[in-house]
């Protein structure tokens, strides 16, 4: 099956089996390099964002430990997605990733490496702030909610109801310190994570939900 196909196909299933709300989607940059960084409770995020109307060239970071999961794997490699290795600096993902976005793709990546089992945001990891950083291209944060509870609520023949919301782009200045360099990364990390997390309800803010920084967007 061709990518296009695929796209079509799930976004007739979204249509047709769900109640999902894009919102924010004038944030979106038609074309050009772009990280769509995104909360992360489900498998169905990916589907969620792969059919996104503004953005149809997206494609997304991928763990490996889904390629155990045939459907999962068979899904992302037709999707043209890009597996990454979480447990190492897997560099042919980050590789693959920036090439990506230098010939003008979307590229989706959760900041905080994994699903969510609290249907929380967790604490960010550095990656998403590095990959930005090298490809110079700008991030739009996205909040997701609903899909936590979409796989079971089709399984009992019940629409989900699903939200992503998309904030506006912004971009990281360079780093020209070297020697703060971690410390500005955990900093730029703290940045995504409190714009993705003032697009959210608290309940989900987890780890951010008292951030002075996402106060700070909620005026």
């Amino acid at each position: 099956m061709k990518r296009a196909t695929l796209q079509r196909i799930v976004r007739f299933l979204m249509h047709t089996l769900t109640k999902t709300q894009f919102l924010g989607l004038d944030n979106i940059p038609l074309e050009g390099g772009l990280i769509i960084a995104i909360n992360h409770l489900s498998y169905i995020d990916i589907p969620l964002i792969f059919t996104n109307p503004r953005r149809p060239d997206i494609t997304a970071l991928i763990t490996t430990k889904y390629q155990t999961h045939p459907f999962i794997r068979w899904f992302s490699e037709t999707a043209e997605g890009i597996w990454i290795d979480r447990d190492v600096a897997d560099f042919t993902a980050i590789r693959k990733a920036s090439q990506a976005l230098a010939e003008g793709k979307a590229v989706g990546i959760s900041p905080e490496g994994t699903r969510s089992h609290t249907h929380q945001l967790a604490e960010g990891k550095p990656g998403t702030a590095m990959l930005a950083l090298k490809a110079g291209v700008p991030i739009v944060p996205v909040g997701i909610q609903g899909t936590e509870f979409a796989i079971d609520r089709l399984k009992h023949l019940r629409k989900p109801h699903m939200i992503a919301r998309f904030g506006q782009s912004f971009t990281l200045p360079p780093i020209q310190d070297a020697e703060k360099r971690a410390e500005i990364l955990q900093r730029y990390t703290e940045e995504i994570m409190c714009r993705i997390a003032v697009l959210l309800p608290e309940k989900y803010q987890g780890f951010y939900r008292d951030h002075p920084r996402l106060k700070e967007f909620a005026v």
